[in-house]
């Protein structure tokens, strides 16, 4: 049980000529400044702090740790709308940032901690060297950004929200809180922006007065991965026993745990900065499992409508778990965390941090960034390979100057017919100059109270403090609203005769969503968009489906069916385990400004659209695979594949599709290569791939700068591309040379300024405005233009305006894809080995703008709900009044 508050009283003598007189002064509260990757277990231990007694605990900021289990854009707006619903806006968030690490080691201002240390550069684009580990799609990033489907179903939406170039960065936000005077620093993600902070500001060092991590395993044997009692002789034990908890690479490292994984070199800078460091690892979270007894108490327990969505949240977790040991293999990481932290924080006054719910012991311990033979040089390293002085000037032969895990499979870690032999993360127990001495939790207390089912102490602390009436939620989503309702817009074609049947096949890029408009926009009786194929291997996540599901909603298409297609590109799936992979090509992308975390938010403008009743989410069926039947199977998100072979049976006889892709192939290599469906498809329209014409006519991937000549839709999945182009299928492509004839903002704005203003353009023009701008003004949005042009597919795909004039050229091409980052898909004019292809050389410019913003501006088809805005007026009135 949580103590009853203690009010520390300040006894001030003040002695003078009239004798001694007493002031009591009530101490201030703990200030508290959490880093969290906002995984599950992260934001109960967020919903935990925040229901505390404010006059002990005051929850100044948190920041997003970007490089583990969430993307930024994602984790930042639920943050916002957690933050809202318990009417905590005034709690500071930062997130992200644009600044580098110079080779000399120099760090500049407002590193975003998007990528690890070492593999920092002067870019938010990189490689995934430790991230690779955490799954991409199902049961990883994509249900941690949605949080399995609830997120968007449950939490109210504020008016906070990530803005390009106005997010408060993490780094902006731990100095302001750090410099305003003494406060703890809970780490419960990776540890990259407090290094860096820590790094780069060695003065204020002195006002954080301790830091609690969770992370690391010391002493501790991984309980997961063990046959059973029962189990044949044919059983193998994985994980089981080992000190890590990297259940996607223990293969390789059995040493680290997943927090400290993430950036084992920024994790050595917390650790050896001289703060005073609690560590809670997988030592003590290992003996407080989610137990089926808990589980049931706490779904008893749903008082308040934070408690509640830690339940659901965790339910679903439960029943999407990938084997029937959930109860023994999920464990209370952070909101344990957090509760051993406050109890020794409450209890200062004691010695060897006593608390309420951890047994506690001092350890001598590091944190292993590379492994022996330290001093080798093997292209692993980039602290040390090729640099005359190390970076950071770190000692040569010292213990960074081994070789550093490289990724999931890396040769160098594996022992034949035995464990791992990589380290990288380890929280290992040294002795001699290296060894730091940390306050580390042994395992979790019992319940006093011997006669209850729930037998660890923090148990009791958890559900009474989340359904504690002070300091609750204000409302959900459903309570905010007096008339909320949830209702799906689906149009009556009955009457009409529909036009060609395309699929559209997007990866969520900001011109997809433009050409989807202007998809939309079209005559139904020329054009019958049929569906949506989702390449996640793109600009965006693939939690930004939702943004899809959104538009269609606003322009009052709940019918179009989307499919979400596979996470990674060809050949970039791990074989051994293929949840996890490598990002070979989608490292190009930026994470930060200009990539990933504006196309995750639609540049912070993807809140303005509607709600959608319909969203992804984690809800799963055995039918389709699933280990169980979770509570509404029909909700279940279904794939590409489903959606494409259930979209030919709505086909009239004779008929064929029209496909048009505006990302990389992925998608349609899976149909060509896993289906028996090509003859079935019509024509291809593929925007995307660069013909150059010249040593000056280079491509767009600028982050790749030694390859020069390839254009991104291509080199994102080479392979796939040269699947479809040798496939035999009819393609047109428009090149990225076309494209770039009719990429000019100012003009296509001016247009649109000019025809009727209906939602859609006032949207379009508010989201093609702001990437103007940015454009004008950040260069890291210098290749705004990109997605510009990638409406003309949509245009010339309706065919529906004769002045476009287009002009075509068949040419024989090929596409590169050899494995080579400095080639890879490359587009080569090759008469002898090439296929035949029909390129979009011309149309005419100034009929492509008119058509464009006429298009947008028809009153036909236009919106049935313009704004999150107007939607939000209807939830508030009776519905025979709307």
């Amino acid at each position: 049980m949580l103590l009853q508050r203690n009010f520390w009283i300040v006894i001030v003598l003040i002695i003078d000529v009239y004798g001694a007189t007493f002031y009591t002064v009530e101490a201030k509260p703990h200030r508290i400044l959490l880093d969290t990757d906002v995984d599950t277990d992260d934001f109960f231990a967020l919903l935990y702090l925040l229901k505390l007694d404010r006059s002990e605990f005051q929850l100044e900021a948190v920041t997003i740790n970007t490089n583990a289990w969430t993307d930024a854009g994602h984790a930042v707006n639920q943050l916002h709308d957690i933050l809202y619903m318990m009417g905590r806006d005034d709690i500071a968030v930062g997130v992200g940032g644009e600044g580098g690490i110079l080779e000399s080691g120099t760090i500049m201002p407002n590193v975003g901690g998007y990528l690890p240390i070492i593999e920092q550069g002067m870019t938010t684009a990189g490689g995934c060297r430790y991230r690779q580990a955490i799954p991409v799609g199902l049961g990883g990033r994509l249900d941690i950004d949605t949080n399995y489907g609830i997120r968007k179903a449950f939490l109210p939406q504020g008016s906070r929200k990530y803005s390009p170039l106005h997010q408060p960065t993490a780094q902006q936000v731990m100095i302001e809180k750090i410099s305003a005077g003494p406060i703890t620093v809970f780490l419960i993600g990776a540890h990259t922006n407090f290094a860096i902070f820590l790094m780069n500001n060695p003065h204020l060092k002195k006002n954080v007065e301790h830091i609690y991590v969770m992370g690391g395993g010391v002493r501790s044997k991984n309980p997961t991965g063990c046959c059973p009692r029962n189990a044949s002789s044919s059983c193998q034990p994985r994980q089981c026993g080992d000190p890590g908890n990297l259940f996607t690479d223990y293969n390789t490292n059995p040493y680290a745990e997943f927090n400290i994984f993430g950036d084992p070199f920024a994790a050595y800078q917390v650790f050896h900065s001289g703060i005073p460091v609690t560590l809670v690892p997988l030592d003590a979270t290992n003996t407080i499992p989610i137990t089926e007894e808990f589980f049931k108490a706490f779904e008893e327990r749903q008082g308040t409508y934070e408690a509640e969505y830690c339940f659901r949240s965790l339910k679903m977790a439960r029943d999407t778990w990938f084997d029937d040991q959930f109860y023994t293999s999920y464990f209370m990481w952070d909101s344990f965390t957090s509760g051993v932290a406050v109890s020794i924080m409450r209890n200062s006054h004691k010695n060897n941090g006593e608390n309420e719910f951890a047994e506690m012991q001092y350890m001598n311990i590091t944190v292993v960034t590379s492994n022996k033979p330290y001093g080798i040089s093997d292209s692993s390293n980039p602290f040390f390979d090729g640099l005359k002085v190390p970076k950071f000037k770190l000692q040569k032969g010292g213990v960074h100057s081994g070789h550093v895990q490289t990724g999931l499979r890396d040769p160098f870690c594996f022992v034949e017919n035995g464990k791992g032999k990589c380290k990288d993360g380890y929280t290992e127990e040294v002795t001699g100059p290296d060894a730091v001495r940390v306050l580390v939790a042994t395992k979790a207390k019992a319940n006093e109270d011997v006669s209850s089912k729930l037998d660890r102490e923090f148990f009791i602390s958890f559900l009474d403090v989340l359904n504690r009436p002070e300091h609750s939620g204000r409302f959900n989503l459903m309570t905010e609203f007096p008339y909320y309702r949830e209702v799906l817009h689906k149009p009556d074609f009955k009457n009409k005769k529909l036009g060609k049947p395309v699929v559209f096949d997007m990866d969520m890029s900001t011109g997809d969503f433009l050409a989807l408009f202007y998809l939309l926009k079209v005559p139904v009786e020329v054009l019958n968009l049929k569906a949506i194929l989702v390449s996640p291997t793109g600009w965006a996540n693939a939690a930004t489906i939702d943004i899809i599901y959104d538009l269609l909603h606003m322009m009052g298409r709940d019918d179009i069916p989307v499919g979400l297609g596979d996470v990674f590109a060809m050949n970039q799936s791990d074989k051994v385990f293929p949840p996890v992979g490598d990002c070979k090509y989608s490292k190009a992308i930026p994470h930060g400004s200009g990539g990933y975390l504006d196309s995750d938010t639609l540049y912070g403008l993807a809140r303005d659209l509607p709600r959608s009743p319909r969203r992804y989410t984690a809800e799963n069926s055995v039918k389709f695979g699933a280990p169980r039947d979770t509570d509404h199977p029909e909700l279940r998100q279904p794939l590409a594949l489903e959606i494409w072979n259930s979209t030919l049976k709505t086909l009239d006889p004779g008929s064929k599709v029209t496909i048009l892709t505006n990302g990389p192939l992925t998608s349609l290599a899976k149909i060509i290569t896993e289906t028996k469906t090509a003859s079935l498809i019509q024509d291809v329209y593929v925007v995307g791939g660069h013909i150059s014409r010249s040593s000056l006519d280079k491509g767009n991937v600028f982050t790749i700068p030694s390859n020069k000549y390839a254009e991104f839709n291509m080199f994102l999945d080479p392979f796939a591309a040269k699947t479809a182009f040798e496939s035999g299928l009819n393609i047109t492509l428009i090149p990225l040379g076309t494209q770039r004839k009719v990429s000019l903002f100012a003009k296509t704005l001016e247009k649109l300024k000019l025809t009727r203003r209906t939602p859609e353009v006032q949207f379009v023009k508010r989201l093609l405005f702001r990437l103007y701008t940015l454009q004008q003004t950040h260069h890291k949005y210098r290749h705004m233009d990109t997605f510009l042009g990638e409406i003309l597919g949509a245009i010339f795909l309706a065919g529906d305006h004769p002045n476009l004039k287009p002009t075509l050229q068949e040419l024989p091409v090929k596409v590169i894809a050899e494995g080579v980052e400095s080639r890879d898909g490359q587009i080569l004019i090759d008469k002898k080995q090439g296929k035949s292809i029909k390129v979009l050389k011309n149309v005419n410019h100034l009929a492509y703008y008119d058509l464009f913003a006429d298009r947008l501006g028809d009153e036909k088809q236009s919106a049935v709900l313009g704004s999150y805005d107007e939607q939000r007026i209807m939830w508030n009135t009776p519905p025979n009044q709307t």
